[in-house]
């Protein structure tokens, strides 16, 4: 319960109350998903990280895009994890920017030379630069499900020809403007994802986080090398440890062991400080 604030709902990491103003007020928690799946082991001051480092990005992106941020004076209880926002129409779709072949991308790619129809050079390797940045949307799935990557087309059939060429348009923008910056930092922006959403006065805004290690690989740019997976500043840990302990990814997962909590923690906060220059 927060004081003046009644809860709406609640999502993998994040928890949504709204007021009588019509306001909403979003609540960065410490849990952790990884295949679509909420853990069950807690991820200390998480939930402060990913909310400081959005606001870090949207600051960064005011002159880019509007955001949905009207405030960060939140209730004490959910200090430094929370903001409160204007209601957006969300766009169904995920926009998802890669410059980098990884993950699901590197997965669709052993199949087609492709990632979501787009067709890519022979040859490119786990980790391999992209000759040029690329926006692959996904559906966005319900809690239990897994989303799936989609052609542009498809997106553009879901949300329309002249919202899907916008979102592709600033997607593009500002993951190439964030890659330069982390580039400056000595991180790699592999790929990220944002989500996009109209206000009342029809306007695109920006929405839920930015540029988190929830919601991007950082890796770093000393060891990159492609061919393999990546030293990684972001979730990718909890991913490895969970492909390699057995679980089979259909039923609930398995408690993260300490060193495995302690280690993600760590990748999380020095994200935070390389890409901020602060600690958290």
């Amino acid at each position: 319960m927060i004081d003046g604030w009644n809860h709406l709902r609640s999502g993998k990491v994040r928890d949504l109350y709204t007021n009588e103003s019509g306001h909403l007020l979003i609540v960065a928690s410490d849990r952790i998903s990884a295949f679509d799946y909420i853990l069950p082991t807690l991820i200390p001051g998480k939930g402060k990280l990913l909310t400081q480092l959005s606001l870090f990005w949207f600051e960064m992106f005011e002159d880019l895009v509007p955001n949905h941020l009207i405030s960060t004076d939140v209730p004490a209880v959910v200090k430094d994890r929370a903001v409160i926002v204007k209601p957006l129409e969300m766009f169904p779709i995920e926009c998802v920017a890669r410059g980098y072949l990884a993950g699901s991308g590197w997965v669709e790619y052993q199949k087609s030379q492709s990632v979501t129809e787009i067709p890519l050079p022979a040859g490119l390797l786990d980790g391999s630069k992209l000759p040029e940045n690329i926006f692959t949307p996904a559906t966005k799935a319900e809690m239990g499900d897994h989303d799936e990557n989609i052609s542009f087309a498809r997106a553009c059939s879901i949300i329309g020809q002249p919202d899907g060429q916008a979102l592709r348009s600033l997607t593009l923008q500002l993951y190439s403007t964030a890659h330069d910056y982390a580039a400056t930092r000595g991180i790699i922006l592999a790929d990220t994802k944002f989500e996009f959403g109209r206000d009342i006065d029809g306007k695109i805004c920006l929405g839920d986080e930015a540029l988190t290690p929830d919601s991007s690989r950082f890796w770093s740019a000393d060891s990159w090398k492609p061919g393999g997976t990546q030293p990684s500043f972001d979730k990718q840990y909890v991913r490895d440890w969970l492909l390699a302990s057995g679980w089979d990814r259909q039923s609930p997962p398995p408690e993260l062991p300490t060193e495995v909590v302690e280690k993600t923690r760590e990748r999380y906060e020095s994200a935070f400080t390389l890409l901020t220059g602060r600690t958290i």
